[in-house]
């Protein structure tokens, strides 16, 4: 039974345009109240909350996100709930970018706003709005820890040969480019996840060699042993790696130039195209991959081509990640796609039994909660569905910051 008197972390996820939030147990996971506030910075916004059997929701502008912050603690007030609740013990902010120095999550003083707002140069889109919700935040919890929680955090420490691009040295050092990864809070929770489950069944993890596959409309794959990231597919930003829903993934560098001299496009024009208007939607027109999947199965032949090059690009990898490890015991496929599409999992690992991965057909078809194999007992790689829950990671490594100040 969760104990409805323990502490409590609220998280808050500022996008670009939103802010998502969810107040939760960081020791069982209860969930209290979660919401989402919509079309930041238009004229006209929305906002909705879900607290057990109770729900409220708001149509009106939303100029910025202390404004939306406002706009939460209005909800909370319609639920039942309040932001003064004194079970809630710390805020933990995702943060998408905290560059080469911030490896953990950390109490946001006057220094770490600083630098999470220079870091912007990196992450304009996020970064700046993580700033705006922070200052919202603290303005109306003042007196409670905010600890922010880095995308880029589990990526920190790969190895050297990883992290650089083989690009003029001054000017990497200079303007900061490197592989920073992203979606690095999912891959940390779920790589423990699955070291968890198979220490569980007796294996032994401290050299475990695993590929996390987080498949959302953002994408990206890491390479896990024993624990610690040694490779990662988003680089410097989350453009470069997988096929995504609207980004292009990998591509050749020399198409910008292609582009701007060909086409006449400008920067913020071919920005614009690879990030926004390509990936599934810019091959087939779609990117709910309930759609792509229906469409391949009609036949539609860019719905196929968009599908074969998506999981070619999944191939690829999870065969380079493989020769990073030195070996593979385990493949996890997880977030929305990886979790809910038996398509994308059949067609990436199929016809590789010669490498040790067979897969039960059957048990890739089913839908089931929590961590389930959907390889076959003879399968020398272990092949998992693992859901993913960054805020129930954000809400404890916030809690572990805010217990240490109280000790």
């Amino acid at each position: 039974m969760p104990d409805p008197t323990s502490p409590r972390v609220l998280v808050i996820n500022s996008g670009s345009s939103s802010l998502k939030f969810r107040m939760l147990s960081p020791v069982d996971g209860t969930i209290d109240a979660n919401g989402i506030v919509e079309r930041v910075g238009q004229p006209q916004g929305s906002a909705s909350i879900t607290a057990g059997e109770k729900s409220a929701t708001f149509t009106g502008p939303v100029p910025d996100h202390k404004e939306a912050m406002r706009i939460v603690e209005h909800l909370f007030t319609e639920v039942g709930l309040s932001l003064t609740d004194e079970r809630i013990r710390a805020v933990g902010h995702r943060v998408v970018q905290g560059g080469a120095r911030y490896s953990a999550p950390v109490v946001i003083d006057d220094q770490v706003r600083f630098d999470i707002h220079d870091l912007g140069k990196l992450a304009p889109l996020h970064n700046y709005a993580a700033v705006e919700g922070i200052d919202g935040a603290k303005a109306l919890l003042p007196d409670v820890p905010h600890v922010a929680v880095f995308d880029t955090a589990f990526f920190t420490a790969l190895p050297q040969a990883a992290a650089h691009y083989a690009l003029n040295r001054d000017l990497a050092e200079q303007f900061r480019v490197r592989r920073y990864g992203a979606h690095g809070t999912s891959h940390h929770y779920v790589s423990d996840a699955v070291s968890a489950h198979m220490a569980a069944e007796g294996r032994d993890v401290s050299t475990l060699r695993q590929v996390v596959l987080h498949l959302g409309n953002g994408a990206s794959a890491s390479a896990v042993r024993g624990g610690e990231a040694v490779e990662t597919s988003m680089g410097l930003t989350p453009l470069e790696g997988l096929v995504m829903g609207t980004r292009t993934g990998d591509i050749d560098p020399s198409i910008y130039i292609h582009l701007h001299r060909q086409a006449g496009m400008s920067a913020e024009d071919i920005d614009t195209v690879l990030n926004k208007r390509s990936g599934m939607m810019g091959m087939c027109g779609m990117s709910d991959f309930r759609d792509i999947t229906a469409a391949v199965e009609a036949g539609d032949e860019a719905a196929t081509l968009a599908m074969d090059v998506y999981v070619h690009r999944l191939r690829k990898y999870v065969g380079s990640y493989s020769f990073v490890l030195g070996g593979l015991d385990v493949v996890a496929f997880t977030a929305g796609i990886g979790e809910n599409v038996p398509m994308v999992r059949k067609r990436t690992l199929e016809g590789l039994e010669a490498f040790g991965i067979e897969l039960d057909l059957e048990a890739n078809a089913q839908r089931g909660d929590g961590i389930r194999t959907i390889s076959t007992p003879d399968s020398a790689v272990t092949v998992l569905v693992v859901p993913t829950d960054e805020e129930l990671s954000i809400a404890q490594q916030a809690g572990v910051v805010a217990r240490s100040l109280e000790s």
